[in-house]
């Protein structure tokens, strides 16, 4: 399986703008620029979509390490606290709260390491990532 997205840039990293698109079109020439990235402008950033991408994979592997325990969640919901200093990504930290009938707190905080050590952009990413969770 291949994903794909598209970005354009025009001009210079200040004053230039971009776009970013998507295979799915969920994102159709959404605006980046400086200013979404570095000040509050309107529009997505990388970092901001790194983010989406490692709560949304890090929450899909954690249901899937439930299901195969025998549990399954009635609400996940993370989120990440990406870290972007001097042009690096130094950290992302999960924040994870869930609704799981059944499961132990013990259980629950295993299967959560296991999904923050194992899902497919915790892989991918080179940085520090932790996590912290609260069984509801």
């Amino acid at each position: 399986m291949i994903r794909t997205a598209t970005a354009v840039w025009n001009g210079t990293g200040k004053e230039g703008t971009g776009n970013l698109t998507t295979q799915s079109g969920v994102l159709s020439k959404t605006q980046y620029s400086f200013n979404t990235r570095f000040a509050d402008g309107i529009g997505t950033n990388p970092e901001e979509l790194v983010a989406a991408a490692h709560a949304g994979c890090f929450t899909m592997k954690l249901s899937f390490i439930l299901n195969a325990a025998g549990f399954t969640a009635e609400s996940l919901e993370t989120k990440c606290e990406l870290e972007f200093k001097d042009g690096v990504i130094t950290k992302s930290h999960l924040i994870v709260s869930a609704q799981i009938p059944g499961i132990d707190n013990e259980k629950f905080q295993l299967s959560v390491k296991d999904a923050e050590a194992n899902c497919p952009i915790s892989k991918l990413l080179n940085t520090a990532i932790s996590s912290e969770a609260v069984l509801l």
